[in-house]
């Protein structure tokens, strides 16, 4: 027995070093490995490095297969997101976000805020949050900024919260709108204390953030697009007005609103995040899905995508905030696995939304399950034995593998404990079956973090670029014009001054919402470091320098639908 005790000390120890080297962000597989290979007391069982590690019930702790496995793994999740390979990966995204501000109706779709807040806005305003999981509605009050250069100050004075479950996904139709209309009864007496009564001629002004593509028309009305994530509410009222959509539901149930704002989950971030810092250029969202907006110049949108906007606008708007629909990019250029190829052979629309399946927190839990249950079954962990409940697609959450990868114990018994009781099995998990379950959840997660990060950076390096031409040409023009008014010289002089401005910025802000970026341990860091690694790799050139830094936006798409009802009143979207 005393080498079987020496082969358990050392699983031990080889466990606890690897946690260790994890938490440093080292390789926890190269960890186990490296240290094992050191160890003469595992050679010394029958001349060779054993098989396997059992217990003193007789059950498999480790065998060389899951950390065979595991380094594949590790090999195909992250060498295609090292440094180098990350910056290609970035560099073809960037131009799949060029092409497309030119030829697709679908994403890079311009709103109608041209202008970011400045912090003075104030009054408060109802805000409806319509989300991949939740729906939200609330009473909102913006103080305005005290001070030139500190942040506008939010309050959220009355919030209701109604989670969006498959049910509610599959309502169809005008059956969605009905359930949301229903909720925002339910909540607004409460909310306005009274202030409007059911029926009144004056309707209630509504600022609305919507997580999914629409055509928008005005700054108060847009198409509706399929929406993904589930939802059937598209299906018979493709093209139709959302503003109208909702107000109609709310009128039969005797409420009076106007839909007098409506902004982009994303779009709703970057404003929060303006009005808290004039540094905010860009919103990211990274809860349930994926999506990230830009404020950018509007020479470098196609004239069609603005539809048929009234001359005034577009006098004005020299800048304008664009929903990018991030997660539709990616086609051809993400690193496919065995494991997302499998994800999209069984998704009913695959290259809908490709980006979106490597980093939203409704796939990371399903490809780790997907990964699982290959382990358990090539390798042994477990016992061998797939507890019952993985073998139903989207059963593992993300939520399970944060607790899982959220556990620094050396025994990771609370890991144990969570997982156990979501996936109960006729074998309990062991502290290495954990390990494996902690190791496939990092990498993914890690591999996530990395594109993120590269389509944060290559929408940065876009916008610098745009910034760039846009300016030479407006340069050219004022250099060589002839017979342009004096007002048309006028406004391409502030055209001018305003480029430069945003060139200038060499700190930009990303405001930063939702589950994975907020809650996940170490994605926040992780994404980060990516983040400086692809400005270190660019750093030869000097018109690319600066800083890029993730900043939370907290109750983003209430306030930032609230900025936007505020910025209307004021004109800054009309």
């Amino acid at each position: 027995m005393e080498p079987l005790a020496s082969a358990m000390t050392s699983l031990r120890s080889a466990l606890l070093a690897a946690f260790k080297s994890l938490l440093k962000g080292k390789s926890l597989i190269q960890a186990i490995v490296a240290y094992w290979s050191g160890r003469s007391t595992l050679k010394e069982l029958d001349g060779n490095p054993p098989a396997i590690c059992p217990s003193e019930g007789g059950r498999h702790q480790y065998d060389s297969s899951i950390l065979e496995f595991l380094r594949e793994a590790e090999e195909l999740l992250l060498e295609p997101v090292n440094s180098a390979a990350l910056s290609e990966f970035s560099l073809q995204l960037k131009a799949q976000l060029r092409e497309r501000l030119w030829s697709n109706t679908a994403c890079m779709l311009p709103s109608y805020n041209h202008q970011l807040p400045d912090g003075s806005e104030h009054g408060r305003y109802l805000a409806l949050d319509v989300g991949g999981s939740t729906l939200r509605i609330a009473l909102v009050e913006l103080d305005g900024r005290p001070e030139a250069g500190h942040g506008g100050e939010s309050n959220i004075l009355h919030m209701s919260t109604f989670k969006i479950d498959s049910d509610i996904k599959n309502l169809v139709g005008m059956d969605f709108f009905d359930w949301v209309a229903a909720r925002i009864v339910e909540t607004v007496s409460s909310a306005l204390e009274g202030q409007h009564e059911n029926g009144s001629e004056e309707p209630i002004p509504v600022g609305l953030a919507w997580s999914f593509p629409i055509e928008q028309t005005s700054a108060k009305g847009g198409l509706l697009q399929g929406m993904g994530k589930g939802f059937l509410a598209a299906d018979g009222l493709l093209g139709q007005n959302l503003g109208d959509i909702i107000q109609m539901a709310c009128s039969k149930r005797g409420l009076n609103v106007e839909l007098a704002a409506i902004v982009n989950d994303s779009s709703a971030t970057l404003l929060s995040g303006t009005y808290r810092s004039p540094l905010t250029r860009f919103g990211l969202i990274l809860g349930t899905g994926f999506n990230i907006s830009a404020f950018l110049n509007t020479s470098a949108i196609d004239r069609p995508k603005f539809g048929a906007r009234p001359a005034s606008w577009l006098e004005k708007a020299n800048h304008v905030i664009i929903n990018t629909e991030m997660g539709m990019f990616g086609q051809g250029i993400l690193p496919m696995t065995r494991w997302d190829r499998r994800l999209n052979d069984s998704h009913p629309k695959p290259e809908f939304q490709p980006l979106e399946h490597f980093v939203s927190g409704l796939y990371l839990g399903e490809l780790a399950r997907l990964v699982l249950v290959e382990a358990i079954e090539s390798t042994g962990i477990f016992g061998g034995i797939v507890p019952p409940s993985l073998l139903k697609p989207y059963s593992l959450e993300t939520e399970t593998i944060s607790a899982v990868e959220g556990d620094t114990t050396s025994s990771l018994s609370r890991a144990i404990s969570t997982f156990s009781s979501r996936h109960p099995s006729s074998v309990a998990p062991t502290t290495a079956d954990m390990v494996a379950v902690k190791t496939i959840a990092s990498l993914l997660t890690h591999r996530s973090a990395a594109i993120v990060a590269a389509a944060v950076y290559g929408l940065w390096e876009l916008k610098a670029e745009t910034e760039r031409e846009c300016l030479e040409s407006l340069t050219a023009a004022v250099a060589t014009a002839t017979t342009d008014s004096s007002m048309q010289l006028r406004d391409r002089s502030r055209f001018i001054e305003q480029t430069k401005t945003e060139m200038n910025l060499g700190h930009v802000m990303v405001a930063y919402n939702g589950s994975v970026m907020e809650q996940y341990p170490g994605f926040l860091k992780n994404c980060q470091g990516y983040i400086d690694g692809l400005l270190a790799s660019s750093s030869s050139s000097p018109s690319l320098s600066g800083r890029i830094e993730l900043v939370p936006a907290k109750e983003s798409s209430l306030i930032g639908a609230a900025v936007a009802l505020a910025c209307r009143e004021e004109g800054k979207a009309n």
